[in-house]
């Protein structure tokens, strides 16, 4: 039986996933930082499927810690995910800095994802069949200030949320070039502009089902094989151009660095 973790799985597009994935026969790791709201999450699928093999995390995404804690209880509960699926994002329209001195969406939309992916890889890697997912948006920015990553020089909340979601695919790009000859598949992928609550408090309301959202993660960790998908950016379930920049090796290695730097990483690894 394969294991998949997912992030943000409880609420929006990420919830609806951990419900279709499971679905489908695979453990699924329910993350979300609110016990109360992943309770409920983990009920509510083993409501509709009293067979659904569900686990589940508690982690905050904007303290490193939290994270770590993440990964001691994997190993406390001896489950190895096969899959990885970086769903988390949020949206700030104000500046806020966090207490390790990160601006918020750059670290839960971006750095978190890329500080547990690194200390997940060892474990991923155990695996026949390592994946890992990043759900990143059609809303790259197309150039990146390595001196404003977190909003040094000026903030705009729309931004800030495109940084990071090139970051996500420059990671995407890196990690593929990093641990492709590995065995690792790693996707990135636009889920569509969906009716979920980042949109409403960024854009307002409308968009598409979060169901629709869920189907293209879900094709992301299940249903890709052959390796014209592999190391790609998708939108609607196809490989897609991604903006220039974010082919530009130069720049993955120098975030990769950077991102090892602030999350107290080795770059190598």
């Amino acid at each position: 039986m394969k294991t998949i973790l997912i992030t943000g799985a409880t609420d929006g597009i990420g919830k609806q996933a951990a419900k279709l994935i499971s679905a489908q026969g695979l453990r699924v790791i329910i993350h979300g930082r609110n016990a109360q709201k992943v309770n409920q999450t983990v009920d509510e699928i083993k409501r509709q499927d009293i067979h659904a093999n569900i686990e589940y995390l508690i982690a905050d995404f904007e303290n490193f810690n939290s994270i770590d804690q993440l990964v001691v209880d994997l190993q406390i509960k001896q489950v190895k995910p096969d899959i990885l699926l970086n769903n988390a994002g949020i949206i700030e329209l104000n500046r806020e800095i966090l207490p390790n001195g990160m601006e918020k969406t750059f670290m839960v939309n971006y750095l978190a994802p890329y500080y547990l992916t690194r200390r997940l890889m060892p474990v991923l890697l155990q695996s026949t069949t390592p994946r890992v997912v990043n759900v990143s948006s059609m809303a790259q920015a197309r150039t990146i200030d390595f001196d404003n990553l977190t909003g040094e020089k000026n903030f705009d909340g729309y931004e800030s949320y495109a940084l990071s979601k090139l970051c996500n695919v420059l990671f995407t790009y890196k990690l593929h070039r990093q641990f492709g000859a590995s065995g690792l598949k790693v996707v990135c992928l636009h889920p569509g502009m969906i009716n979920t609550k980042l949109l409403r408090t960024g854009w307002g309301p409308g968009g598409a089902t979060v169901e629709q959202g869920a189907q293209c993660e879900m094709f992301a960790a299940l249903g890709i094989e052959g390796q014209e998908y592999n190391g790609k950016y998708l939108v609607n379930n196809q490989p897609s151009k991604s903006v220039a920049i974010s082919y530009d090796t130069r720049v993955q290695d120098r975030l990769w660095q950077i991102s090892a730097s602030l999350s107290g990483l080795d770059v190598d690894g």
